[in-house]
């Protein structure tokens, strides 16, 4: 890369002229060993420290172009665009016949934009980001979000590249690719916002995601592997797109690690649905019988599995086999082929060595998922997740949250319990994991106001006993010299230590007891929460938690290993926002609503639903001894975008109190509601 750039200092600094510029310069890209992207990144960075002519900049981004077409004969990360149906790749590695030589080198009729311009008098290219099949991807500065002030006015943009655009159907695929795409609505896969064109150049836009691509950390040098439990959150992202997609009939059919982003938020963000074909053709898809995008052929050999090289209709097993690649990368730090194509890999009779450290159901999940053969591949993503993510809370259906696939409990860092959501095979894609269902008997009726007492004796003794108590939220109704507890408090001192200490209070006779104990590690939590626990309850109470089929006060609140987690919710007399959230004892939170299968939390006033269903979530062996579920109810939408599926619990708390906190300001406190619902785990 040194020596690409090295070029470019001379061409600016007058050493090399034009001529003798190109010369190297076709000498250096011939030899490097870096993809085209990079070295897009590298004209980009150079450029914007010393611009370069408009007319050779758009020169050396063409020669880069022809790079990429040469690359075809290779097993690298960039996707090629057959312009010859039938063209497979033979064990041998070549590609054949030949393609037709692009008419649009050397002959455009106006020049490519580039880095420095601007689109339609709107977009102003700043940054060369990406480079794929079918286009170049630039960070653009939106002017007129700049104009309203907009907190994030960059987006990006993906320009067509003039090798695709010389294919005749381009701009129909371009168009299909931003019409699918935004049809494609989950938190997992880029949102794409418009198409357009301006003279020659055809775009689309899309959301801006800063991070990185997938393919930058599996290339990066030394890099030998993660961890099982870095891994599992990095591929149960990139499940939740696929099955997404395919729920919605839609065959990615060009995943690969470029296409996948690892957002600066720890967000995973897969892109460039742009050649995905309906393998679910209806009558009303009338896009199915005037054009499909994968007559242009554009796939990556080294993820491409033998019937797409074949040229076979698309089938999810086909972004199965790039998963489970892509997986196996991720473990290793190689290819499971050794980057050969599956063509030449079952032409060879290779088969994948197991990574180290990883259990045998995972390691037959993983197996799996790279055959060969697309009949003994797993048939889909939430087979392939159920077996690659056995422990913790897991999911017999073995789907995550947002697209039915397994959901996972934390961020890249892993974590030692896990909660998994599944789905039903029978289930509809879209089904929501808020159910509406028959009331269910409440744990117990809401709390009525505290009453306004005559000052007995024990009134504020009982107050300030209570105050002194950490971890704990509680409340008393005191009627003459009886107190009744209710609330929440550590084990130390225990529910018992809050009965003793009330019970020795002056004037007090009788104390009926109905706290539950809580973790020490979700103290800062019920300490966080307490004041709008109280100020609800003082309000008038209405959100409540309960097991599912536990019926009355004394309801048991123990789950057992392979349990399912499934909660009956009351919500206030107003309308609300639901959000139920589990903390397990390892610190970590699980978002169970809002997530990607129910977005929709509003709820109507003394709102009762319940969230879970048989098999959706059950307790595994690393779920710990406890978790607590945390019910709070808003007047309005507790946070503007989506929480990740799972995260650290004190970066959520953080964000949960700030919020928090100004709905407070500016509703009330009285208007927040919160439930906790202690679980013990039977062992």
């Amino acid at each position: 890369m040194d020596s690409f750039a090295h070029a470019i200092h001379q061409l600016q600094s007058g050493a090399l002229q034009h001529p003798e510029f190109f010369a190297q310069l076709d000498r250096v890209l011939a030899s490097a060993p870096e993809s085209p992207g990079r070295l897009l990144e590298v004209l980009s960075e150079e450029h914007a420290r010393h611009p370069l002519p408009a007319d050779l900049y758009a020169q050396v981004q063409q020669r880069i172009g022809r790079m990429l077409a040469a690359r075809r004969q290779q097993g690298g990360d960039d996707t090629f665009v057959q312009t010859e149906p039938g063209a497979v790749t033979s064990q041998q590695g070549q590609r054949g016949p030949a393609p037709r030589a692009d008419p649009s080198f050397g002959a455009e009729p106006e020049r490519m934009k580039g880095v420095g311009e601007t689109l339609n008098g709107r977009f102003v290219l700043e940054e060369c980001i990406g480079f794929g099949g079918m286009g170049t991807v630039y960070k653009a500065l939106d002017l007129r979000k700049l104009e309203a002030s907009d907190r994030k006015p960059y987006i990006a943009i993906k320009v067509l590249n003039v090798q695709f655009r010389g294919h005749p159907k381009s701009l129909i695929a371009l168009q299909r690719e931003a019409r699918k795409a935004q049809a494609l609505a989950h938190p997992n896969i880029v949102s794409v916002y418009d198409f357009d064109r301006d003279g020659p150049m055809v775009y689309l836009t899309m959301e801006y995601l800063p991070g990185k691509p997938l393919s930058q950390v599996l290339r990066a040098p030394g890099f030998n592997g993660l961890p099982y439990a870095k891994v599992l959150p990095i591929v149960t992202g990139m499940a939740n797109a696929l099955s997404y997609a395919h729920g919605r009939g839609f065959v990615h059919c060009d995943f690969k690690p470029g296409n996948v982003i690892l957002t600066d938020s720890g967000i995973v963000k897969v892109i460039d649905f742009g050649i995905a074909r309906v393998f679910q053709k209806t009558e009303e898809d009338v896009d199915a019988t005037v054009f499909d995008p994968g007559s242009l052929g554009a796939l990556t050999p080294a993820y491409a599995s033998p019937e797409m090289l074949e040229q076979r209709d698309p089938d999810p097993r086909d972004d199965i086999y790039a998963l489970a690649c892509i997986t196996y990368e991720l473990l290793t730090g190689r290819h499971p082929f050794n980057r050969l194509s599956s063509a030449q890999a079952r032409g060879t009779g290779m088969k994948p060595l197991r990574p180290p450290n990883l259990g045998r159901t995972q390691w037959h999940a993983l197996k799996c998922g790279l055959a060969l053969e697309r009949d003994a591949r797993t048939p889909s993503v939430a087979r392939f997740l159920a077996g690659f993510a056995t422990s913790g809370l897991k999911s017999r259906a073995g789907l995550v949250a947002a697209a039915s696939v397994a959901l996972l409990a934390v961020g890249v860092l892993g974590v030692g319990g896990w909660l998994y959501l599944g789905r039903d095979k029978a289930a509809a894609p879209a089904a929501v994991a808020q159910q509406e269902a028959p009331a269910p008997t409440p744990a117990a009726e809401p709390a009525p106001p505290v009453e306004p007492i005559l000052a007995p004796p024990s009134t504020q003794a009982i107050a300030a006993a209570l105050g002194r108590i950490p971890c704990s939220a509680l409340a008393a109704i005191v009627r003459g010299d009886t107190v009744r507890i209710e609330g929440v408090v550590g084990k130390s001192p225990g529910a018992a230590g809050v009965q003793n200490m009330l019970a020795a209070l002056p004037g007090v006779a009788v104390v009926k007891s109905e706290v539950r104990e809580v973790a020490a590690s979700e103290c800062r939590l019920v300490a966080a929460l307490a004041p709008y626990w109280l100020a609800h309850r003082q309000a008038g109470g209405g959100a409540a938690l309960r097991l599912a089929g536990a019926a009355g006060v004394k309801a048991d609140t123990r789950l057992a290993e392979g349990d399912s987690l499934i909660v009956d919710v009351s919500t206030p007399g107003a309308e609300s926002f639901m959000n139920v959230d589990a903390y397990l004892a390892d610190g970590s939170v699980i978002h169970l609503l809002p997530n990607a299968l129910a977005l929709d939390n509003r709820a109507p006033p003394k709102h009762r639903t319940t969230i879970g269903r048989p098999g959706d979530w059950q307790i595994g062996k690393s779920a710990g001894s406890s978790l607590l579920v945390v019910l709070v109810t808003t007047p309005t939408p507790l946070f503007d975008t989506l929480r990740r599926e799972s995260e650290p619990g004190t970066d959520y708390l953080a964000d949960l109190s700030a919020s928090l906190a100004r709905i407070r300001a500016h509703s009330g406190p009285g208007r927040i509601g919160v439930a906790f619902l202690p679980v013990a785990i039977k062992r």
